[in-house]
């Protein structure tokens, strides 16, 4: 890139006004979910008959018979139509970490030579998407295409663009799942039975327990002339090279700050298009790194939630190029800044309207609070592995444990006043709640000030499972990931807790035990069981490493060593027990989540090569020869004494051979260290391969091109700085 085009794509950026918004005059609640096949619509469109057989569905989660699906799919085409979509689709999220779909419009042959616009029952409720052209891990091979994608109407569809999208799992034509959201499914089938089972011992009219989800989205946005000249972020999502701002997050000035007129202008839209999908974005804030940002919604059933996160993730991308943005949702697209990750609020709450995570007014109710919440912490104990590689990848490796991101080694927090209740029933022969209390007052002795409440735990930002009043904030989850992987995780994992508790109560209680005694004795046993997954302290500090390791919790840091708790014996046992994953699903998303990971870094490998000796070098060296240029001249001008005037250039010019010569080194080292980990057959091995020997030689070379950034003139450089990138104007 010239010279003169890197300031003008600057100087571009720092002059871009905000877009104007096309704000309707309507009231949120006039527009809010026009484009979902909601229960209004379905009401509107569909037969009175069918509707009730369709709401009894969904709401007790009965299987939808066939014989109605002609009915459905008519209405919902014609509501699909009267609201400008000419094309439907089926929606999935394959193992990619995103979405699929694949148009087709409404259209078939009337009989006469021309076209009639048709949507049948057996359209909506099954397709066949190539299931060999997506991640599988071996489960299809490539000359073996068949797979199916099957309507799931819990999830009610969309109109994206002017396409009806229609949410689905994604199966093998034997079976298996080749997406997130079939195990999702199964993993809150199982929990929700499971709950039920213990729910009922606090209240016998309970007949199903939902799993709720919260998620904040953190992201950051990049002007597009900038991102543009960036060829690391447009293929990567991330800077492979870039040393720090002099200006960064340090001054702690950019969190809950004033939102720049240009983001701002940004996040209406977004929340306005959200809205119009039914989406109930509700939160936004600047976050703690330059030019990142932060939405939440309020919380909803986790199936639903997590497709909405998914939709606007999309939407996100589509709107941010409308005002000349772009979004980046890599975990770490910066170095020496905050990280962003996506904080998946997770509880349980029952049909009759109890939440299982909050403590209550009554013994009772403290006294079930204590039961679900003992058994999430025993759960997130005995797979604390396997919650660790839910959330792993290459890309969140880069995050977790630093600038204020959880450390990758999972506990939970729990609070002071909740620990004391843990131990006050350890010590007790009884259930002793009394320590458990409500929001308490506190006076500011300010006379304009009212009383404010205080919680009754702290939050603990270090920490990657937190206990935050009524639900646990699971942290460690990354900005780009599927939010299904983690709660597939960890649903399970509690689903199969519960199902052993209920058993073991149950055992008690054939023996003669009263129901409480038998509930109180089983806490008490998982109280002492789960200690070592409970720590209030500082998750950053090299000290709980150590205790971690002596309390047995899992501490490896490598990602594709992480992967190996999916099929440690006790997690296939887990998952097989509850019905979310057989083995054969198991080995297969490990082949390709070792997969993916070496795709990811071969793909940065091969950029920064490229940057380094075609872009860095180059420039460097023509600065160093500009250099020595001078310090020739300056020595026919001057004789002997031009020595003490060029002394600075001489250094600059030595620094800068030897970073050359480092890169140069480097970058052969890392292609020759790729090209050996290539001729490995095996996944795992291969992944290990690419982590220990090339993200080494990765590092070493930005190093170098780092302190070059530091050392070439400035009009030379060829890359937009960080400087320029983190800061909208």
């Amino acid at each position: 890139m010239s010279t003169s085009l890197r300031f003008k794509m600057v100087e571009e950026a720092f002059d871009r006004k905000a877009v104007a918004v096309d704000t309707p005059d309507a009231r949120p609640e006039a527009y809010y979910g026009e484009l979902v096949f909601n229960r209004k619509k379905m009401f509107e469109y569909l037969p009175l008959d069918v509707y009730n057989a369709l709401i009894d569905a969904i709401k007790n989660k009965k299987p939808l018979g066939r014989d109605l699906a002609d009915s459905i799919a008519d209405g919902m085409r014609r509501w699909a139509i009267d609201n400008g979509a000419r094309h439907y689709s089926h929606w999935f999220h394959p193992l990619t970490d995103g979405t699929a779909e694949k148009h087709d419009s409404f259209i078939d042959h009337n009989g006469k030579g021309g076209v009639v616009e048709e949507f049948s029952g057996k359209l909506l409720v099954q397709q066949e998407p190539d299931a060999s052209s997506f991640p599988n891990g071996g489960i299809r091979n490539t000359f073996e295409a068949r797979g199916y994608s099957a309507w799931d109407i819990s999830s009610p569809a969309f109109i994206l663009d002017k396409t009806l999208c229609i949410p689905t799992i994604f199966i093998s034509y034997t079976g298996e799942s080749l997406d997130y959201k079939t195990p999702l499914l199964r993993a809150l089938n199982s929990v929700d039975k499971a709950a039920t089972a213990v729910a009922r011992y606090f209240d016998p009219e309970v007949n199903h327990v939902v799993s709720y989800l919260g998620w904040e989205q953190e992201y950051f946005l990049v002007d597009e002339s900038l991102y543009s000249a960036r060829p690391d972020l447009m293929l990567t999502g991330r800077t492979l090279m870039g040393h720090e701002s002099a200006k960064n997050q340090q001054l702690e000035d950019h969190y809950f700050g004033s939102i720049p007129s240009r983001v701002e202008a940004f996040m209406l839209d977004l929340e306005l298009r959200c809205h119009r999908l039914g989406i109930p974005l509700k939160t936004r804030h600047n976050e703690v790194a330059p030019n990142q940002f932060e939405c939440a919604p309020i919380y909803e059933e986790t199936n639903l939630a997590n497709d909405h996160n998914l939709l606007l993730m999309s939407v996100m991308s589509e709107v941010a190029r409308k005002h000349n943005f772009r979004v980046l949702l890599h975990e770490k697209p910066f170095a020496g800044v905050n990280g962003s990750g996506k904080h998946n609020n997770w509880s349980l709450g029952t049909d009759r309207g109890a939440q299982l995570f909050a403590p209550g007014k009554t013994p009772r109710d403290n006294f079930q609070f204590i039961t679900f919440v003992v058994n999430v912490m025993a759960a997130v104990h005995k797979h604390n592995a396997l919650l660790k590689a839910s959330i792993m990848s290459a890309t969140n490796a880069h995050r977790l444990g630093a600038n204020e991101a959880p450390p990758a080694i999972i506990s939970i927090f729990t609070g002071s006043q909740l620990s004391q209740a843990l131990e006050a029933i350890l010590a007790s022969d009884s259930a002793d709640f009394s320590v458990l209390k409500g929001k308490a007052g506190y006076s500011t002795g300010l006379s304009q000030i009212p009383e404010i409440l205080i919680d009754n735990t702290d939050r603990n930002r270090t920490s990657p499972f937190a206990f935050t009043g009524n639900r646990f904030e699971f942290r460690a989850v990354g900005s780009s990931a599927n939010c299904a992987s983690a709660m597939i995780a960890l649903n399970a994992a509690v689903a199969d807790q519960l199902a052993d508790f209920h058993a073991k109560v149950e055992k008690r209680r054939a023996e003669g035990t009263a129901l409480d005694d038998a509930i109180l004795a089983e806490v008490k046993i998982l109280i002492e069981q789960s200690r070592a997954i409970h720590f209030d302290g500082n998750g950053y500090s090299d000290e709980w490493k150590e205790e971690a390791a002596r309390r047995g919790l899992d501490c490896e840091t490598s990602a594709p060593k992480i992967f190996d708790a999916y099929l440690l014996p006790e997690s296939v046992a887990m998952f097989g027990r509850t019905g979310v994953f057989t083995e054969v699903e198991l080995e297969a998303r490990n082949e390709v989540k070792w997969e993916m990971f070496t795709k990811k870094i071969q793909i940065e490998a091969r950029v920064l090569g490229d940057l380094a000796l075609n872009h860095i070098i180059p420039v460097a060296t023509r600065y160093q020869s500009m250099l020595i240029e001078n310090a020739c001249k300056l020595k026919e001008l001057f004789g002997d004494s031009a020595a003490s005037l060029s002394e600075g250039n001489l250094e600059v010019i030595e620094k800068i051979a030897r970073h050359i010569a480092k890169i140069r080194t480097a970058v052969h080292a890392m292609v020759d260290a790729r090209k050996k980990a290539n001729t490995i057959m095996d996944e795992r091995h291969k992944a290990i391969a690419y982590h220990d020997t090339v993200l080494p030689q990765m590092e070493t070379i930005r190093y170098s091109i780092d302190k070059l950034e530091l050392l070439v003139d400035n009009e030379m450089w060829p890359l937009p700085k960080y400087r320029e990138l983190l800061f909208i104007r």
